[in-house]
């Protein structure tokens, strides 16, 4: 056994000895990534491509980036961290887990909604938090808007899934930058009272419920729909025709949006190749390829959007508040989550 243990001590040195190798080199920078390696790995190789800066990615869910920084300290070899929701990031600059970032070509190239007032971090995608429903159950004209899954018309009605997520926490968080928490309270409740059923899964298992007939109506981002649409899998292809889009708010606020983003980490060895990718990836060049890869939109409306996301609507009225917003209410939010039983 004690052999066995020194084996498996060696053979993890050498792993940790061979990853503080690749990432000493200075030609180099270093990414915490909470997004999927398929939809960033086109843009890395484009980076590389064009500035010889290599890219070594570490993959995992936010919380357990954030947590891992948090671990490592000082000692972190993380450059970047991308990760999606502001509420995230707003998280993440809280923890003092990043480095305000000093850029004039970013500053120019992200509106001031779309990114921290102090510079901690940046939108790099936009995507919308929408009501998707089945046509042949519902009408548009019953759910025109967020506060008309409220309705009693709807009771029984209504999948969604948990207030754990952070796409429904920001999304109330916006509810109560606009309505106020008294009247957030009482649109969280008579939600939870048209709930079909329990929450479960994610957004893509509240859509499946939805072509099923489990329930008439839900909320979900609108990549997940591109996402079928482009499927391998024909299930996915056929239930992507049997669910529709719809935008709310159109005629006052605009519909909710979110980001993916990215931020300096605090202990960056190599802040100006980070500074470089993340002005990368803000730029004409790698939001197109955004705009085509990932079905999400681009952070500028000169980028035009895929033939995919055009067929949902486009442009639409966005809600313009500063994003920020989202992170400095998310407690609230939480709170109210839990006050009305939207576990």
């Amino acid at each position: 056994m004690k052999n066995i243990s020194l084996v498996l001590t060696l053979i993890l040195i050498g792993q940790l000895f061979f990853i503080q190798k690749i990432f000493a080199d200075d030609n180099v920078v270093n990414i915490y990534s909470a997004r999927k390696n398929h939809l960033i790995k086109p843009l890395l190789n484009d980076f590389t491509k064009i500035t010889s800066i290599k890219t070594n990615v570490v993959s995992a869910k936010a919380k357990v980036l954030q947590k891992r920084l948090l671990a490592e300290g000082s000692n972190s070899q993380a450059d970047v961290l991308l990760t999606v929701d502001a509420g995230n990031l707003f998280r993440a600059k809280n923890k003092g887990l990043l480095k305000k970032i000093r850029s004039d070509e970013l500053n120019r190239l992200v509106s001031p909604h779309l990114r921290d007032r102090e510079g901690y971090w940046y939108a790099l995608s936009i995507r919308s938090r929408v009501i998707m429903y089945n046509p042949e159950k519902i009408s548009p004209k019953e759910i025109k808007r967020y506060e008309s899954l409220a309705n009693p018309n709807l009771k029984g009605r209504v999948c969604m899934r948990s207030s754990g997520n952070i796409y429904n926490q920001s999304l109330l968080a916006s509810l109560i930058h606009h309505m106020g928490q008294r009247k957030s309270t009482i649109w969280a409740k008579n939600v939870v009272n048209n709930f079909a059923r329990k929450t479960k899964g994610n957004d893509r298992t509240q859509m499946t419920s939805v072509v099923l007939g489990e329930c008439d109506v839900t909320i979900a981002n609108t990549y997940y729909l591109g996402k079928w649409m482009t499927s391998k899998k024909e299930n996915e292809k056929k239930y992507s025709t049997r669910i529709k889009v719809l935008f709310p708010n159109q005629n006052d606020r605009g519909s909710h949006i979110n980001i993916s983003g990215a931020a300096v980490t605090k202990h960056a060895k190599n802040t100006g190749n980070a500074i470089k990718l993340i002005e990368y990836l803000a730029s004409d060049r790698a939001q197109e390829i955004y705009a085509k890869k990932n079905h999400e939109y681009p952070i500028r409306n000169n980028i035009p959007v895929s033939e995919i996301v055009k067929s949902w609507g486009y442009p639409f009225i966005m809600d313009k508040i500063n994003l920020d917003v989202l992170g400095v209410n998310n407690s609230r939010a939480v709170k109210i989550f839990d006050e009305v039983g939207w576990r």
